[in-house]
């Protein structure tokens, strides 16, 4: 909106220049969304206890016993963070930062049904898991139509490390693209088992997909780094800068020990996201190496319950998702947060390394 408003005025006022740049108001976007949440998170989470909306703990983690009745449902404060400073420091006649906050916003109502009816049954019991996953199709066959019918979309599989290997999958990027943004809504929803560490990778994931989209929008260094070039894309890094500084605000309150949880309304918001963001900007499957964290807490869940069906009842791991297996080998909390954090960093470096090394 400050772009919209001031930056015609540059003709009469030329400190107001600054408002063409996307670094600067993605700064700007930052900053703001972090200030928002640490100011508005204790009240919050007040109201959110107030609101009785305590968090349900599974009995088999009996070490989480203490957290039963911590406020979750911490993602809404995420959201209206992330969607008031990106409709201050975004062109707000830009498509794609709508598409981005639209799938956030239908994830993010998604995982609200599923929290509301946990509460609603006073126990780790939501929505059905059909009625989950045709929540999380809709919102996901819709932003992938709004993508494929524009006319700068590409329909081509690009693959990491090779400049000039890729693969038109025509009409069935529209299939793979709704199982990209479902399927990483879901492994961020099962990493969340720990205090900040969904958060975490998330806030590392969102960066490096920033790095991508502005160069995705940027004519000249797209060219140079034979990065796809996509006019009005690199837009979306504001919401994306708004989108680290809201997950830096939360993880003020949710590190640990937490003071409030994100609930499946903040992972299912997030990780639909990052689908979203790494098809835009046509890596999507840098995705796997970026969020290789929630790779293998997803696959691990995988492994363990198609090991225990077909063994008849023994298992892999000690129990899953991965974070629960060291937890049960004695490994402290707080220790598996940051060795999982530290994981996420390094991923992160190796997927920005596709960029110069292909």
């Amino acid at each position: 909106m400050f772009y919209n408003l001031l930056f015609p005025l540059t003709s009469e006022w030329s400190a107001l220049n600054v408002f063409r740049y996307i670094s600067f108001r993605s700064l700007a976007a930052l900053v703001t969304a972090l200030v928002l949440s640490i100011l508005l998170g204790p009240r919050f989470i007040a109201w959110l206890r107030r609101l009785k909306c305590g968090q349900y703990i599974h009995e088999d983690v009996a070490a989480h016993a203490a957290k039963a009745g911590t406020p979750t449902m911490g993602g809404l404060l995420m959201m209206f963070s992330l969607a008031v400073s990106m409709l201050l420091w975004s062109d707000v006649t830009n498509v794609y930062v709508w598409q981005a906050l639209l799938v956030f916003v239908g994830f993010g109502a998604v995982g609200l049904w599923d929290d509301m009816t946990k509460l609603r049954h006073h126990q780790n019991r939501g929505i059905s898991g059909r009625a989950k996953m045709a929540g999380q199709f809709a919102v996901a066959c819709v932003a992938m139509v709004l993508l494929y019918v524009d006319s700068h979309y590409s329909s081509k599989l690009t693959i990491p490390f090779f400049k000039e290997v890729t693969f038109d999958l025509g009409i069935f990027y529209l299939p793979f693209g709704v199982f990209v943004m479902v399927a990483a809504s879901n492994a961020v929803n099962l990493t969340d088992g720990l205090d900040g560490l969904a958060i975490g990778p998330s806030i590392v994931a969102c960066l490096v997909f920033s790095i991508f989209i502005y160069i995705t929008g940027n004519a000249r260094f797209s060219n140079y780094l034979l990065v796809p070039y996509m006019p009005g894309v690199g837009e979306v890094t504001v919401f994306c800068a708004a989108l680290v500084g809201a997950g830096l605000g939360f993880l003020w309150f949710n590190a640990y020990p937490a003071q409030v949880f994100m609930g499946d309304v903040g992972s299912l918001a997030i990780g639909g996201t990052l689908g979203y963001l790494a098809l835009l900007c046509k890596q999507e499957l840098v995705l796997s190496v970026v969020g290789g964290l929630f790779v293998a807490e997803t696959l691990s869940v995988i492994l363990q319950v198609s090991y225990f069906r077909w063994t008849g009842g023994k298992r892999i791991f000690r129990m899953a998702p991965l974070h629960h297996h060291f937890e049960l080998k004695g490994v402290p909390e707080s220790k598996i947060i940051i060795r999982f954090w530290i994981t996420s960093i390094l991923l992160g470096l190796v997927a920005l390394s596709v960029l110069k090394l292909r």
